[in-house]
């Protein structure tokens, strides 16, 4: 300190709106409780302990919904992993009175409202990276299955049909065409979607495109065509297949009036987002022909029951589980990202650490390390706050969260909690 030089009070911003709540930084550091982690909606932790073991303490609480997540949870949670089985609505977020950071298990994040998380300073990630390969893939593979009928075919020597000569193929292969020459309209062209552009050149399609969050050009390096209308893409397409996020806006995009202007016996494929479709009017064009033939992974009530669904009684679809992300690598793979932007959150600072915080605009500029390292925090009045953790996990050496009297948690080497005990089944 140089002795020379007063020492000037720090000044902290003030309130403009006093009724905000400010969460301090994650508690973490020698003198501080290892910071609790919890997986909402599942009970195997098995990828994530070797990647959280050592800063934080990891509990699974096996809840579809927030009535279900133990109050230590509720009260004590840093950090949440989530997949797409539970929803966070305001009401719910507004439960957890510790929570800095949520993880969607996925690259999706409709079931997670955003826009209160960031207004109660709760930062937003998902896993977009994950499973690109296996979504492209089973994307051509169902478009194939709609072009060629082969699973329409296999389905009929399966019941025991005898298919033989010219017209017992014609009538049981009714509806296969030929795949060269024909247009794909892909809607959104993100990671996925262009994996499905550059595997679907291959078999000969004409690719088309709209994404209107693109800069011009990205047609040009990919040797495929922009439109720049729904509209246009529907009309000129002969396979339309969804590959954008679920929002407020886009809400049923494919409904009655939209399949009305698609091409008279145009295939649907959606392994997107089940809420882009509206089952009632995807079941009427089926129905009238409209639409020759679809194949759905995603659907709007999960899981999947032909018994419930509009669609129980239509010729010609073909329904997959939400299936079309996963393989034996990728779900690792999603398991161990996940782990990994929780970790930057409590190594690092929220959210200048995270790799893919989805609402980064409702937080400020990161404040300087000095004294945020679990000792004290500047006020923030825009509800958030960015956070620097002790970078020498080592120093932890027993969790000290408990659960009721004397409880005590698991052991650091483990740091691995049931938190089951009051839920529901």
């Amino acid at each position: 300190m140089d002795k020379g030089k007063p020492q000037l009070p720090i000044k902290r911003p003030r309130f403009d709106n006093p009724t905000m709540s400010i969460r301090g930084p994650i508690p973490n550091g020698p003198m501080h409780p290892r910071p609790l982690v919890a997986l909402l909606d599942g009970r195997d932790c098995s990828v994530e302990m070797p990647i959280l073991k050592d800063v934080a303490t990891v509990a699974f609480c096996d809840a579809q919904s927030t009535t279900e997540i133990h109050e230590k949870v509720l009260n004590e949670a840093v950090g949440a992993l989530m997949w797409h089985s539970i929803t966070l609505r305001k009401e719910d977020l507004e439960k957890f009175k510790s929570l800095r950071v949520i993880v969607r298990v996925g690259s999706g994040h409709d079931n997670v409202d955003i826009k209160a998380a960031g207004e109660l300073g709760i930062a937003v990630c998902n896993v977009p990276g994950y499973g690109v390969e296996e979504v492209a893939d089973s994307t051509i593979c169902l478009v194939l299955n709609l072009y060629r009928r082969t699973y329409w075919l296999a389905n009929a020597l399966k019941e025991g049909k005898k298919i033989s000569g010219p017209e017992g193929l014609k009538e049981a292969a009714t509806g296969s065409a030929r795949i060269r020459g024909d247009t794909l309209g892909i809607v959104g062209l993100g990671r996925i979607g262009t994996a499905v552009a550059l595997r679907a050149k291959v078999f000969g399609f004409n690719v088309i495109f709209y994404d209107p969050y693109l800069p011009d050009g990205i047609e040009k390096s990919l040797g495929i065509t922009r439109v720049y209308t729904l509209q246009d893409l529907l009309f000129q397409s002969d396979c339309v297949s969804l590959h954008c996020n679920l929002n407020e806006h886009n809400h049923h995009l494919i409904n009655d009036y939209t399949i009305k202007q698609m091409r008279p016996g145009a295939f649907l494929v959606n392994t997107a987002r089940g809420g882009l479709v509206d089952e009632h009017a995807l079941a009427a064009a089926l129905k009238d022909g409209r639409i020759r033939a679809s194949a759905l992974d995603v659907h709007e009530n999960e899981p999947f029951s032909f018994t419930n669904s509009p669609l129980k009684d239509c010729p010609n679809v073909l329904c997959t589980p939400h299936s079309a992300f996963f393989s034996d690598q990728s779900v690792t793979e999603l398991r161990e990202m996940a782990a990994g932007e929780i970790r930057r959150a409590i190594v690092g600072r929220i959210p200048d650490s995270l790799r893919n915080c989805v609402n980064k605009e409702y937080f400020t500029a990161a404040y300087p390390a000095d004294g945020m390292n679990g000792s004290g925090y500047p006020y923030n009045p825009m509800n958030v706050h960015s956070t620097t953790i002790d970078p020498h996990p080592g120093a932890h050496v027993t969790p000290h969260s408990t659960l009721g009297d004397a409880n005590h948690l698991s052991k650091p080497e483990s740091s691995e909690v049931d938190m089951t005990s009051n839920m529901k089944r």
